[in-house]
């Protein structure tokens, strides 16, 4: 029987490390125009068919742009959010009117609207996930300019492992 020797080891960190590298995610945040256009959060608009034609991942950002004097952005609670309840948010992210929220965990994130305009429609519901494994690197297609060199990288980073692997089997 072989001895696990320092040769072997090596062999097996280079292995780990190449299919650690090879399997990770690539995928650039996204930014979302909450209702789209240019001034997204107005009143009487269908917020909820918008998000549902919508994939939002961790990492995404959301864009509100409004009328900061009349309309406001205000994350609460489930509950909250059905009853356009204004009261007891958990965060105001209402700044200039052009305003940005990053979904940081995978979970559903609940916005309204404050001084009664919730009730005109202004409230949004978007459930962050974790972003999908991206493909199998040589199945790499028509990617963005980051995605094609992060697949740059992984396949150097292969042919540097294959040559570290024929000369420590030698």
């Amino acid at each position: 029987m072989e001895v696990f020797n320092m040769k072997n080891m090596l062999l097996l960190l280079i292995t780990v490390v190449n299919i650690l590298w090879s399997t990770a995610e690539c995928r650039e945040p996204v930014l979302h125009r909450v209702g789209g256009g240019k001034y997204t959060w107005a009143p009487n608009m269908n917020f909820t068919a918008w998000a549902m034609h919508e994939e939002f991942y961790v990492e995404d950002w959301l864009y509100f742009g409004f009328d900061k004097t009349r309309y406001s952005v205000l994350e609460v609670n489930r509950i909250d959010y059905n009853n356009c309840n204004d009261k007891n948010c958990i965060a105001n992210i209402t700044r200039g009117g052009r305003d940005v929220f990053n979904l940081t965990e995978a979970r559903p994130y609940y916005f309204l609207s404050g001084r009664g305009y919730c009730f005109k429609g202004m409230k949004v519901a978007v459930q962050a996930q974790y972003p999908p494994p991206d493909p199998a690197p040589l199945a790499v297609t028509n990617a963005s300019p980051s995605k094609s060199a992060s697949h740059g990288l992984t396949v150097l980073f292969a042919l540097l492992t294959s040559y570290a692997m024929l000369y420590l089997s030698s």
